[in-house]
């Protein structure tokens, strides 16, 4: 299941303001700003909050201040909306405590952790606290879904150093909010996307996670994929063969995933045809060539699926900037 691109809210205007929200504003605010959520406190009035946020397209950043409070995503919560993101939050100030998958972690200043929306979690925070959150789709992510699944709810950063390179990247992006709406907006969102993807993959590597063999013939194969999107022989049978398996490996390795070969093949070049069409560096070339660029020979066709996969024209993406 992939959420609606052009914003996690019913409205693609989540709440930017700074003022400072009491309790039910504060409430009402975190389920628009995000994924619906159960949000309750013990000291409700007097109560302070406010969440910033900003977008850059698929990708949304949202600082969020408050005094004591609980946030829940609840079974019922998701069977009324099961859209997939993962959510990255960076501890910028107080402390909390993440909770899913049956684990648990000890959110401090400087703490990285990632979790799912589709699965339910929680998150308590028992002072005042303020936290930037990164949240985007799923199918952003390169790695088996299983094994970064393993990785929610535990303290990130501690493969290979990225924790550091991650963590000040974000905390500058923290103090330089600006920059997520300006002119650059794009590829600082894909750029973070691109920095924990990284990290998790490290994560991965370095065996915190058992990763078993048809999980990382998956990533393999992905990446794979991904170096040729713009060359030919992405069909399955040309695939498999590059990796010395059946056609029929190949198809059940994806539909384990969610997903078909045709499916993941299109979904990344249609990706790369937003980025740059949503890029001002690409505004002196034509949607068609950067289409053709990536595959798409039939204008009309990619429109068509272009449309279907991000919920609007290539042409609406690219009068966005």
């Amino acid at each position: 299941m992939h959420p609606t691109p052009t914003s996690p809210s019913t409205s693609p205007s989540a709440p930017a303001s700074l003022e400072p929200l009491d309790f039910p504003a504060f409430r009402t605010a975190v389920s628009e700003s995000f994924v619906p959520l159960k949000v309750t406190s013990d000291r409700p009035d007097p109560f302070s909050g406010s969440i910033r946020h900003a977008e850059a397209d698929a990708v949304h950043f949202s600082i969020v201040s408050a005094t004591e409070h609980a946030v829940e995503r609840t079974p019922q919560l998701i069977a009324a909306d099961p859209r997939r993101y993962y959510k990255l939050g960076l501890q910028l100030a107080g402390t909390g405590l993440l909770v899913q998958g049956g684990r648990e972690t000890l959110l401090q200043p400087g703490s990285i952790a990632i979790y799912e929306t589709d699965r339910p979690y929680s998150l308590a925070f028992d002072g005042d606290s303020r936290t930037l959150v990164v949240m985007f789709p799923s199918r952003l992510v390169d790695l088996p879904q299983q094994a970064v699944a393993e990785l929610t709810a535990t303290p990130l950063g501690t493969a290979g150093g990225m924790g550091g390179l991650v963590g000040a990247f974000l905390a500058n992006l923290a103090d330089r909010f600006d920059l997520v709406s300006g002119i650059s907006g794009e590829r600082i969102g894909r750029n973070a996307v691109d920095l924990v993807v990284t990290m998790l993959s490290n994560e991965l590597a370095a065996g915190r996670v058992e990763v078993n063999p048809r999980q990382r013939l998956f990533a393999e194969i992905t990446r794979f994929i991904d170096d040729r999107l713009r060359t030919g022989g992405l069909d399955p049978v040309s695939i498999a063969a590059a990796h010395y398996i059946s056609p029929r490996h190949l198809h059940a390795l994806f539909h384990e995933n969610g997903t078909t070969v045709s499916t993941w093949v299109r979904r990344r070049r249609l990706e790369e045809c937003r980025v740059r069409l949503a890029d001002p560096a690409f505004a002196g070339r034509s949607i068609s060539s950067i289409a053709a660029d990536w595959g798409f020979a039939d204008g009309a066709h990619f429109s068509r699926v272009f449309r279907a996969e991000f919920g609007r024209s290539p042409s609406d993406v690219r009068a966005r900037h």
